[in-house]
């Protein structure tokens, strides 16, 4: 049963967890407005191996959340695990963030039928990145990056649909109809990618070590840089 480390710093989440054969064994998250990624990620790294008692030539692979989301914190997170890969000579796996969330929303609320999940990730302002889901899990269309407002997803039928995501918090605001359900489930985790990998493995889905990229959805545009002092 192979050893993956996962790693999801997409968003404001810094997440790490270690896993076999889709059982999490231990794991480490921080979610923080001023992105703690660069400091944390690599002392999480070692605080699961330890935690667990496995060191990191012990690994089988390594599964990281792709994105969209964050730049800084795609760049971060990707690298590390690049990395790894790259010097244990171990499978690279990668799962977008939208996915992880609407799995995690799956395994805590059990959607019936007929019911769709609308993960949401903040992309500033009104927009979102976002995908359509059903009740499986199964994404019903292309990631998007979508600017939100109050006739937002009015071409869906069905009688539940379920925003999770940090960038659902902004939607609850326009999208008030009875049928859009809001739920506190703010940030993909890598303790929910770990049960997305065994499926990969036995597929041998795995990613181009030296050509993996982020999916960043959206070309990066610099903030305007702060009036020195």
């Amino acid at each position: 049963m192979p050893l993956t480390l996962c790693i999801e710093t997409s968003t404001k989440n810094c997440s790490v967890a270690l896993s076999r054969d889709g059982e999490v064994l231990a794991s480490k998250e921080q979610s923080d407005d001023q992105y703690i990624h660069s400091e944390k990620l690599h002392l999480f790294i070692r605080e699961v191996l330890d935690a667990a008692g496995f060191k990191a030539a012990d690994l089988d692979a390594v599964a990281v959340g792709k994105g969209p989301g964050s730049y800084t914190g795609l760049r971060i997170g990707i690298s590390a695990a690049k990395g790894l890969c790259y010097t244990l000579q171990i499978p690279l796996l990668a799962i977008d963030g939208l996915s992880i969330l609407a799995q995690d929303f799956i395994q805590r609320h059990h959607p019936a039928e007929g019911e769709l999940i609308l993960p949401m990730l903040d992309a500033r302002r009104m927009e979102v990145y976002t995908a359509l889901y059903d009740y499986r899990g199964n994404r019903q269309g292309e990631i998007e990056a979508r600017i939100l407002d109050e006739s937002s997803f009015a071409e869906l039928s069905s009688t539940a649909i379920h925003l999770i995501g940090d960038g659902a918090t902004k939607a609850k605001t326009v999208l008030t109809d009875d049928r859009f359900q809001w739920h506190e489930l703010p940030f993909p985790s890598a303790k929910t990618l770990a049960r997305l990998v065994p499926a990969k493995l036995q597929n041998k889905e795995w990613e181009d070590v030296a050509y993996f990229e982020p999916f960043y959805l959206k070309d990066f545009v610099a903030g305007k840089p702060k009036k020195l002092l």
